[in-house]
């Protein structure tokens, strides 16, 4: 009697420190694996438009938008940080521009992301188009992808 109550004490601690222990890795584990942002926001709308220099003047004139030749800048600060600012780019492009091909599309959103190189090699993974490679600028890294539909899209790692 006395070594099967041994056996059962000695069996139900074991379980119980086998269940601590898988809960304290999982826990852990969970805390560390953190899954990469991708899009972090939208950093620009671009458009084509007849005449680029008209709608930046009625956009100024009558939604008070503050636009030079590339349309205008919206800042905005980051939630997470309020002492980092961003900016969302807004920019008609005239209809003829060859920017936005291969997409036969009106427009092009260009999205914030984060880790850049790192996303274009999981989108490659996932045999995304990528239509050019990375290009470094004074304000950002930028790439450019078609989504399903062939819509080309702007990928923008800010500075």
């Amino acid at each position: 009697m006395k070594k099967t109550a041994i056996v059962i004490l000695i069996t139900a601690a074991a379980f119980c420190f086998g269940f601590a222990f898988n809960t304290i890795i999982t826990s852990y584990q969970n805390k560390t694996a953190t899954k990469m942002k991708k899009v972090t926001g939208i950093g620009g709308i671009f458009f084509k438009c007849k005449d680029p220099k008209a709608v930046n003047e009625w956009y100024k004139t009558h939604l008070g938008f503050n636009t030079t030749q590339y349309g205008t800048n919206f800042e905005w600060r980051e939630s997470e940080d309020s002492t980092k600012k961003g900016l969302t780019v807004w920019n008609p492009f005239p209809e003829k521009t060859k920017y936005f091909d291969p997409s036969a599309k009106e427009f092009m959103i260009n999205y914030r992301v984060e880790n850049l190189e790192e996303l274009v090699e999981e989108l490659k993974k996932a045999n995304v188009t990528i239509v050019d490679n990375i290009e470094t600028y004074d304000y950002g890294k930028f790439v450019h992808i078609l989504d399903l539909e062939g819509n080309k899209i702007e990928l923008w790692e800010p500075k």
